[in-house]
């Protein structure tokens, strides 16, 4: 809630900030171009501070990361971060400045119409950017390896089994750079090398990535929410501490508003005596949607634990076992009961998904 005197709206970007203070009592408002260091912005908002009485900053989610906002909160200046995706924007406004955008964010600021994200502490942060360096090796992998396959599809070369990029692939890949490739020129056996190297290479920096995740799961501060997460089918430790990473502070949801968060939920547009429902909203943290899409998936089989599940069970609590082997039982009936409606593989799974996502809340706030 607003209860400052002076609401000051900061236009962030990398080279530059734009702020403008509005004073509530007068009406006055106060406009300044500054740098884009943090310390300049907190000289300039102490300085408003001083002479306008109490104020609360407030600027956009984005690229420039929450530095600003930790440094303004450690100096006793509230601060908002708003999200980007729910600031009020006139419709028939057709002029954007930067100066324009920071009297915006002040006006709503004071209104108290600004959307808050939480600001993650640092070792959130670092373990995030831990987590995503690796979901950008995963996909960096992927094209790679599309890039050699369809370079060896083209010249009509096409691996017979079933189960491409295992040891025995590899090997083909390696027989077709000697022999299938002898008439293609030496543009393509660069080429061909470029991308094998290129595989090769993302792969062990995926595979360093995974160490260093491993790593951190077994001694961080979110180790203890990482082996309760584990219970559950389908979510092995890099998933686990992935989640953990993403959603940070779990007890700021709930069973239902958890699924809301992470765009899971259909969309709906209704109107008078009319309703109307359509696809998820995928608004919220993608990284962890998709790692729970990913994990709905193992649910389908047929539910028997394994060593390797046991072992992740004798990890954790006793009480978030038991909860872990009753979520894998439910999840695992929810797509026997889908299966049986005939419902989309695609359907099915966003829905356990999202019931997915109410079982890993329940476990992650266990105490």
């Amino acid at each position: 809630m607003f209860n400052e005197r002076t609401a000051i709206g900061l236009d962030v970007h990398a080279r530059s900030v734009r702020a403008a203070a509005i004073d509530t009592l007068t009406g006055e408002v106060i406009e300044a171009r500054l740098p884009a260091g943090a310390a300049d912005v907190l000289a300039w908002v102490m300085q408003v501070s001083a002479r306008l009485g109490p104020v609360h900053a407030g600027y956009e989610a984005g690229p420039t990361g929450f530095g600003l906002a930790r440094k303004l909160e450690a100096a006793g200046i509230a601060v908002t971060v708003a999200a980007p995706s729910k600031i009020i924007r006139p419709t028939g406004d057709r002029i954007k400045t930067d100066a324009r955008d920071a009297v915006l964010l002040a006006r709503l600021l004071k209104m108290d119409e600004l959307v808050a994200v939480r600001v993650p502490t640092q070792a959130e942060e670092a373990a995030r950017d831990l987590v995503r360096a690796r979901d950008d090796a995963r996909t960096d992998l992927l094209a790679a390896r599309h890039r050699v396959g369809k370079l060896l599809l083209r010249r009509g070369l096409v691996y017979a089994k079933d189960r491409a990029w295992t040891g025995a692939h590899d090997a083909w890949l390696r027989q077709m750079r000697r022999e299938g490739l002898d008439g293609a020129g030496p543009g393509t056996l660069a080429a061909f090398d470029a991308g094998y190297d290129a595989v090769n290479s993302i792969l062990a920096r995926r595979d360093r990535l995974d160490r260093d995740i491993a790593a951190m799961a077994t001694d961080s501060p979110f180790t203890a929410v990482t082996n309760r997460l584990c219970c559950l089918r389908g979510i092995s430790t890099l998933t686990g501490f992935a989640l953990a990473a993403e959603i940070g502070d779990w007890d700021r949801f709930t069973g239902r508003t958890i699924a809301s968060y992470l765009g899971l939920v259909p969309s709906e547009h209704s109107s008078g005596g009319s309703r109307s429902q359509g696809a998820i909203t995928k608004t919220g943290n993608t990284h962890a949607r998709r790692l729970l899409i990913e994990s709905a998936w193992h649910h389908k089989p047929v539910y028997r634990p394994g060593k390797i599940m046991k072992d992740r069970w004798a990890a954790a609590p006793a009480a978030a076992a038991a909860r872990g082997d009753a979520g894998n039982r439910r999840l695992h009936h929810r797509w026997i009961v889908l299966d049986a409606h005939k419902k989309k593989h695609t359907v099915a799974t966003t829905a356990i998904a999202r019931e997915l996502a109410g079982w890993c809340w329940s476990l992650a706030v266990m105490t």
